[in-house]
C-alpha cells in the first residue's frame, strides 16, 4: 500500500516573470492547493511520491478552510464580455486583462479575453473559471440562447443530424445541468449540479489516496501504453470508495477527489514556452487517445472526461494558470474538431504550476503538458 504525497511546501517568495515572459526567472514554489491546511501536498504527481510504510490507521486529515468557488464568467448573453479576436499570445492576454478589487480588498477579480475569470483571494491561491460555450459552438450549425424565468440562461447548441446539447445556467452563470437530446428524442444526462447549493464551499475534507496498484498502472505513460491499456485505464472505476456523488466544481478543485480516478499523461504533446497552441504536426499524437475515448462513448454515451492543463514552474501564478487552462482547452478543441469527440463529453481545467512532473524550478518542457481522466464515477447524477 502506498500513500501518495509530496514534500511539504516551502515558504513563498516574490514572483518572477511569467512563463509567458522572455526572462525565465526562478522562484520558490508556494504551498497551497486544494488540500487541508497542514496536510501534505497532493499529487506532485503520484509517480514522484515516495512510498511510505502503511500505517495502522490512516492519518487524520485536518478540516480545510471554507473556500467557495470563484464566480463563473457571465453565462452566454448574461453580461458584458470582452470584444475582439481571440488572443494569440500570453502577452496579448496580459495587455487585455481587466482587474478589479472586491470584498474590501480581500478578493481580486481578473477578467481575460476568451471569457475567463481568475479570482485571487488575499493570502490564498488563485482559481480560474471559463465559459465553454465557444468550444461548443465550433461543432454546431446554430447556437441559441434563451433567458429563463428564474434569471438564469439556457444555451442550446444544435449540431448536424438534429442533435441538441442543452446547458442550463443559474442567474450567476454557474452551470446547473448539461444534457444531450438526440434526434429520436432520447436524452443523455451529462452533468447535473442542481442538488448543490449556489456558493457552497467546494474544498472537501478528504485524505490522500492510498494506492493498492503499481503506479505505472495508476498513471499511464501514453507513449508506452497499448490501446487496450488506455481503454482499461479510462474504463476503470475509482481506486477508493466514494462517499457520495460530487459537483463538477468539487471535482475541479479537489486533488484528492480527482486522484480517485486513474490518469493518462499525454507526454507526447508538449507546448512551447509561454504558449498554449499545439503545432499541427502534433495532432496525430492525440489520435490514439481520441480513438479510445470514442470507443468508450460508443459503449457509454454519457461519459465525461476531464482534460487537465499544466505549466512549468517559471513565472507568476496568474500567467501560468491561464496558460494551463488554455492548453487544456486547446487539446479539447483538437479532440473534437479533428477526431470527432462530442465537446459536451469533455470538460477542461488548468492547474498552472501546481503539479510538476519534473521537480525543477527552471523552464522544463515536460512540465508543459496535459492529462486525461474519466470523471463520470465522481459526478452526482440527478437531483
Amino acid at each position: 500500500v502506498e500513500t501518495l504525497h509530496a514534500p511539504p511546501p516551502s515558504a513563498p517568495a516574490p514572483a518572477a516573470q511569467g512563463e509567458g515572459d522572455e526572462r525565465r526567472g526562478e522562484r520558490r514554489k508556494r504551498g497551497g492547493g486544494d488540500r487541508a491546511p497542514g496536510a501534505p501536498a497532493p499529487d506532485q504527481p503520484p509517480e514522484q511520491a515516495q512510498p511510505t510504510a502503511p500505517p495502522a490507521q490512516p492519518a487524520p486529515v485536518q478540516q480545510p478552510a471554507v473556500v467557495t468557488p470563484p464566480p463563473p464568467p457571465p453565462a452566454p448573453g448574461a453580461g458584458p464580455q470582452q470584444a475582439g479576436p481571440a488572443p494569440a499570445s500570453i502577452e496579448e492576454v496580459k495587455r487585455r486583462r481587466r482587474q478589479r478589487v472586491e470584498e474590501g480588498g480581500t478578493r481580486t477579480i481578473i477578467e481575460e479575453p476568451g471569457n475567463r475569470t481568475i479570482v485571487q483571494e488575499k493570502g490564498g491561491r488563485a482559481m480560474i473559471r471559463h465559459d465553454e460555450t465557444e468550444r461548443m459552438r465550433r461543432t454546431s450549425r446554430d447556437l441559441r440562447r434563451e433567458r429563463r424565468p428564474d434569471g438564469g440562461n439556457l444555451t442550446i447548441a444544435i449540431r448536424p443530424g438534429g442533435i441538441e446539447v442543452y446547458s442550463e445556467f443559474d442567474s450567476s452563470g454557474r452551470l446547473m445541468r448539461r444534457y444531450r437530446r438526440d434526434r429520436d428524442g432520447r436524452e443523455v444526462n451529462l452533468i447535473d449540479n442542481r442538488r448543490f447549493r449556489r456558493g457552497a464551499p467546494v474544498i472537501l475534507d478528504l485524505g490522500p489516496v492510498r494506492l493498492r496498484m503499481p503506479r505505472e498502472r495508476y498513471i499511464l505513460n501514453y507513449e508506452r501504453a497499448s490501446d487496450e491499456d488506455i481503454y482499461e485505464a479510462l474504463m476503470a472505476g475509482p481506486v477508493e470508495r466514494l462517499q457520495r456523488g460530487y459537483s463538477l466544481d468539487e471535482i475541479r478543485y479537489n486533488t484528492y477527489l480527482r486522484d480517485r480516478m486513474r490518469r493518462i499523461d499525454l507526454d507526447t504533446v508538449n507546448f512551447d514556452f509561454g504558449a498554449w497552441q499545439v503545432h499541427p504536426d502534433q495532432y496525430r499524437r492525440l489520435e490514439r487517445i481520441a480513438n479510445v475515448i470514442n470507443r468508450v462513448l460508443d459503449r457509454r454515451p454519457d461519459e465525461v472526461f476531464l482534460i487537465e492543463g499544466h505549466t512549468d514552474a517559471v513565472g507568476s501564478d496568474i500567467d501560468n494558470l491561464t496558460l494551463s487552462d488554455r492548453r487544456a482547452e486547446e487539446v479539447a478543441i483538437i479532440l473534437s474538431d479533428t477526431f470527432g469527440i462530442p465537446p459536451e463529453n469533455l470538460v477542461t481545467q488548468g492547474y498552472g504550476e501546481e503539479f510538476l512532473k519534473v521537480p525543477t524550478l527552471r523552464a522544463e518542457r515536460a512540465n508543459r503538458r496535459v492529462a486525461v481522466r474519466r470523471i463520470t464515477p465522481l459526478l452526482a447524477r440527478g437531483r
